[in-house]
């Protein structure tokens, strides 16, 4: 296959598995985005306990979000290499959503959708439907040797 064949869009159309995946990896980078410039902007504006670290914590989900942000694009343009960053942040994603499900108040439910929108990714990103339309795995006609 010449680099110009892997420039070229598939003329199939794109699995509803994979623009569901990409909308949880968006959905992930807008909530990081926004937290990390709630943090920011209190930081900032606020007076917080500590105005440097609640800076520097805006500034690090804000950096933290254009990972899943890159990998929804990824997905929707059918890259094979956007799978990686989309399910690693599934992965640090659960120990977040178990933070915060074992917190109290209104980080219940944060952690339950959290969680919800992590697994639900995590399975639409091992489909086999997915990994066929990202061009992971054998070439066609390839046979599976013993």
């Amino acid at each position: 296959m010449s680099s110009s064949d892997q420039n070229t869009p598939d003329p199939s159309p794109r699995p509803g598995r994979l623009t569901a995946a990409a909308a949880c990896a968006g959905l992930e980078a807008l909530a990081l985005v926004v937290g990390g410039g709630y943090l920011l902007v209190m930081g900032l504006l606020g007076r917080p306990d500590d105005p440097q670290q609640s800076v520097m914590g805006g500034l690090t989900l804000v950096a933290l979000g254009v990972i899943p942000l890159l990998a929804a694009r990824g997905l929707l343009l059918r890259r094979g290499w956007s799978r990686g960053p989309a399910v690693a942040t599934q992965f640090m994603a659960l120990p977040v959503a178990w933070t915060l499900l074992n917190s109290s108040g209104a980080l219940i439910p944060a952690g339950i959708a959290l969680a919800v929108v992590a697994v639900t990714a995590l399975v639409l990103l091992i489909n086999p439907a997915t990994t066929q339309a990202l061009g992971i795995g054998r070439p066609d006609g390839a046979e599976e040797h013993a």
